[in-house]
């Protein structure tokens, strides 16, 4: 009996452990939920909070590509970099919307858009769905657990993926070329 139970726990945890992706932070390994989801594969469903309090959701923006730029906080320099630079490349590319997705208080992130003339992206809250988990990207240990890792998914108008990074330092930027040219290769 105890071999058995010895076993379910081993496969367990070693199913959970695959499941899981490895990224880095500052060059030390940290874990995030899973991986991101494929390309080629319809975008999982959302629902997450705007700088109003009022629910979002992956039908909201139904027609239009979408560029959710994932990171773990706006008061962060590699974060907020993130966000000024697609703020300045949502300006220039009909029928798309770039999310900035966080774990941040909705009130944070109006108060960064305010200060930094922000206006061509819509910043969202993770901070009561269960998007990092759908996503893949929920940090799961560390000083970052239960915050997002620095990632970019692509969502083409009928909703398939087209592109995902997960960047592989959480300390580096993405890479917003190959974002913006997967929009204009499918658009």
């Amino acid at each position: 009996m105890l071999s058995k139970l010895t076993f379910s726990t081993l496969f367990f945890f070693s199913i959970f452990a695959f499941a899981q992706n490895t990224v880095l932070m500052g060059g030390k390994p940290v874990h995030t939920y899973a991986k991101l989801p494929s390309v080629n594969k319809a975008a999982p469903k959302f629902t997450l909070t705007d700088v109003t309090m009022k629910d979002q959701s992956l039908d909201s923006y139904k027609g239009k590509f979408l560029i959710l730029n994932i990171f773990p906080s706006v008061d962060t320099g590699v974060c907020s970099a993130s966000v000024r630079h697609f703020n300045e490349d949502a300006a220039n590319i009909p029928n798309t919307v770039v999310l900035c997705i966080s774990k941040d208080l909705p009130f944070a992130q109006k108060r960064f858009c305010g200060a930094e003339g922000i206006k061509n992206v819509v910043m969202l809250s993770d901070f009561r769905s269960d998007f990092g988990k759908t996503y893949g990207v929920e940090i799961t240990d560390s000083v970052m657990k239960g915050l997002l890792s620095r990632a970019v998914v692509v969502i083409e108008p009928s909703g398939k993926i087209v592109y995902e990074e997960q960047v592989a330092d959480i300390s580096h930027e993405p890479d917003y070329e190959a974002a913006i040219a997967a929009v204009k290769k499918v658009n």
